[in-house]
């Protein structure tokens, strides 16, 4: 995280005046939206979806739009207003995350009760004032909502996938838990997450198979699948499909190529 989020997860309205000059927020209109010229599995690693077992830190959040009329839904060409401006320091050309938490039920996240964390896309600061800004919607992977909470933008790679393709580590499988919007099933190109993150040795480019037990005794497990780590955190990982001989479903086996 940034010094500015670290200051604004202890209070938004609070901090020093930045010392950029502000543009003020009301009467702007938004500039016409322009494609975002990026390859597309970048594009695609950008909106792709992590899980948390706790509720994050949401200091900075869309609060509305600019219309003459109540709109909670935005996407490009549109303006949203931040809770937010220079007095937390705030600039113009800053990028943020937009990202929402979704729970089975809309119940409080736990660790039994994990979320997912949706990225609905990313936006750019257009004009500020002292404790508000206006932002522009860059890119929407789904659409921005009212509410979605901010985080700092960095434009993701796509991690380097080693040519050797080491035997898969077949004592210690995981499974495949959700996706984006709790998704449960999945083919090539899709997202998903798993229960194995850098506390099981997992690293970022790390391959695995997925496997399928069709319940049938005496026979081995079905190899449904390959799929590469592009994000991992301690307990889970995302991975992205890159092979499916049918659709992948929560609960199968991955392992770790090792």
């Amino acid at each position: 995280m940034t010094r500015l989020f670290h200051a604004l997860l202890l209070a938004v309205g609070v901090g020093a005046v930045a010392a950029v000059p502000a543009v003020p927020v009301h009467a702007q209109r938004a500039p016409a939206p322009t494609s975002v010229h990026l390859p597309a599995d970048v594009l695609a690693l950008t909106c792709a979806p992590s899980m948390t077992f706790e509720t994050p830190p949401m200091p900075l959040r869309i609060t509305g739009g600019q219309e003459s009329f109540v709109r909670r839904i935005f996407v490009p060409g549109d303006l949203v207003t931040i809770n937010a401006g220079t007095d937390n320091g705030i600039e113009v050309g800053q990028q943020f995350y937009a990202r929402r938490v979704q729970v089975q039920g809309g119940q409080a996240v736990t660790r039994g009760r994990p979320g997912v964390i949706r990225t609905a896309g990313w936006i750019r600061v257009y004009a500020v004032d002292p404790r508000m800004s206006l932002a522009t919607i860059v890119h929407a992977c789904d659409t921005v909502e009212q509410g979605d909470f901010l985080e700092p933008f960095a434009l993701p790679t796509m991690p380097a996938v080693s040519a050797e393709r080491p035997k898969a580590q077949r004592e210690n499988y995981g499974r495949i838990l959700l996706g984006t919007d709790r998704r449960a099933s999945f083919g090539k190109g899709d997202f998903m997450i798993v229960d194995r993150g850098s506390d099981h040795g997992v690293t970022r480019g790390a391959q695995f198979v997925v496997y399928r037990d069709r319940l049938q005794p005496e026979n081995f497990l079905y190899e449904l699948g390959e799929a590469v780590a592009v994000d991992v955190r301690p307990e889970t990982s995302t991975l992205w499909v890159t092979l499916s001989r049918d659709a992948l479903a929560a609960g199968d086996y991955v392992a770790l190529r090792k």
